[in-house]
């Protein structure tokens, strides 16, 4: 490519997306060709649970009639509070399917927070597993992992086809206004993830791709399931609670060519005695925090495979990302994904180059969301002009790789998931013994990151009584692993609190005697 002389990515569009469409219909494209092909197999140490493309698809369609004759109409939005499991992609393509709108959410959310969403969202139903926490709901129907298995042997419901950019699902990420914000996405989203096969997979049809992450991490919902489905490959998810330690063999055994997880998961399978030996492995791909480069050259290493990182977001997936055909150099993340117009603004411009800015998505991008849910004003917040600001610093050289430079609005990273500290702070801002409080995540060794909670007050509070106090209002992956008293919060000369130095300030022998 030519190099550039601005911080703006431009390598034209792609090909536009068909119309009529469905996101359903494009996943299962191949499903008719490749029937009796396996599409998802379930892994586990004694074997595997498979689903070829033909039963797969089967089951879609039967859930979809079985939710159309429950009375749900196309646009209906449908909570999901479903486990770790194979119901989950189901339920979530019979949805699309037909029209409706399904809305997934972590199986982690405890009951008060899955409350505030159903207020928000007022779904027509919630597709419910027992095993995970709900709130009562008098306006919704409740429906169960046991009706939804009833669908899937009815006669297979007409793919809705219609206007790729209406409205296909809704996703959760929280925001820098403390309370979770519904992500609206359009069907032409799938059709715009297919930048990413090249862009950063390496995505082959012949491929066995291993995501280790869970049914219900949107993550794996498109690496893992949605991507591998729509080119007619092979996906390989570990069953619930399969350890880190696991995979290895996993990978081995089932002769995975591509592996996905977040960084963390390939920092545990290196800490194990033995290196993975992964013989039929082509590469890894990485994303959900940023990857380390001592991680990267450990992996390569410990299993001559190279690691291709991908950074996103909610209200776009990822779009800046290596792969095989185009390795990023040292401590970047890639180049923007061929189809992409990325810039680095300052001052609402393209910055020059190598010049710290926000990174922005031009808002034509097909993947780039239709807006939040019933909040015009927050999502025109989030444009500057013909540009959707993500938050996120980052600096572009000639080449168009880009540094990763951090959040604009302080947001943490906790175990691959975006999150507030506000929102964090709010649910044990409540407790009676704290006089101040404040989180934010920090690195507690080479490739951990963690939340913490600082917080003022006239003694030191139990730990385990605080542990417990979060456990109780918020997500696991939400909840602080540390809390640490201070005589007071740092602020800046304005009297804000400076999460900045709630990092720096501390000792750092002191955040390694913490358990």
């Amino acid at each position: 490519m030519t190099p550039l002389t601005i911080s703006l990515f431009d390598q034209g569009p792609p090909a536009a997306c068909p119309k009529p469409f469905n996101m359903a219909a494009h996943v299962l494209r191949h499903a008719d060709a490749l029937s009796e092909k396996p599409a998802l197999e379930v892994l586990s140490e004694t074997g595997a649970h498979v689903w070829t493309y033909g039963a797969l698809k089967s089951a879609i369609l039967g859930t979809a009639a079985g939710l159309l004759h429950a009375g749900f109409k196309p646009g209906d939005p449908l909570l999901m509070r479903l486990g770790n499991t194979v119901d989950f992609p189901i339920a979530y393509l019979a949805a699309i399917a037909v029209g409706l709108i399904p809305v997934p959410t972590s199986a982690q959310l405890t009951a008060p927070e899955v409350a505030r969403i159903i207020d928000t969202l007022a779904p027509a139903a919630v597709l419910h597993d027992p095993a995970v926490a709900t709130a009562e709901t008098a306006t919704a129907k409740n429906i169960s992992t046991a009706d939804l298995h009833d669908m899937r042997n009815l006669p297979p419901a007409d793919f809705a086809m219609g206007d790729p950019n209406r409205p296909a699902y809704i996703i959760y990420t929280s925001g820098t206004s403390g309370q979770p914000r519904a992500v609206v996405h359009a069907h032409r989203a799938i059709w715009a993830r297919q930048m990413m096969f090249d862009g950063w997979y390496g995505l082959r049809r012949d491929d066995r791709l291993l995501h280790a992450g869970a049914f219900n991490w949107t993550f794996t919902l498109g690496t893992g399931l949605m991507d591998p489905w729509t080119i007619g490959a092979t996906a390989l998810i570990p069953e619930a609670d399969t350890p880190p330690a696991a995979l290895p063999n996993l990978l081995h055994q089932h002769q995975a060519t591509l592996f996905a997880a977040a960084p963390g998961v390939y920092r545990k399978m290196l800490d194990t005695p033995e290196d993975p030996a992964l013989p039929t492995l082509r590469h890894g791909l990485c994303a959900g925090e940023k990857l380390s480069e001592p991680l990267r050259q450990r992996w390569q290493e410990a299993t001559g495979t190279a690691l291709y990182e991908a950074f996103g977001m909610s209200e776009c997936s990822t779009f800046i990302s290596a792969s095989p055909t185009a390795p990023a150099p040292a401590s970047t993340l890639g180049q923007p994904q061929s189809g992409r117009r990325i810039a680095i603004l300052k001052d609402g411009q393209p910055a020059p180059l190598n010049t710290p800015g926000v990174i922005a998505i031009h808002k034509s991008d097909a993947g780039l969301m239709r807006g939040y849910f019933n909040a015009p004003e927050e999502t025109a917040a989030r444009f500057d002009g013909e540009w959707f600001l993500t938050g996120d610093l980052g600096a572009m050289d000639a080449q168009g790789h880009i540094t990763y430079m951090g959040r604009a609005d302080d947001m943490m990273n906790a175990g691959g998931f975006r999150l507030s500290p506000l929102e964090v702070e709010a649910a044990l801002a409540t407790h009676p013994d704290l006089a101040t409080i404040a989180v934010t995540d920090v690195e507690i060794k080479a490739d951990t990151r963690v939340i913490a909670a600082f917080y003022t007050a006239d003694h030191d509070l139990v730990e385990a009584d605080l542990k417990a106090f979060a456990a109780a209002r918020l997500a696991r992956y939400k909840q602080p692993r540390l809390y640490i008293r201070l005589p007071v919060l740092p602020t800046n000369a304005n009297g804000k609190l400076n999460r900045r130095a709630l990092r720096t300030e501390l000792n750092a022998q002191t955040l390694k005697a913490k358990p």
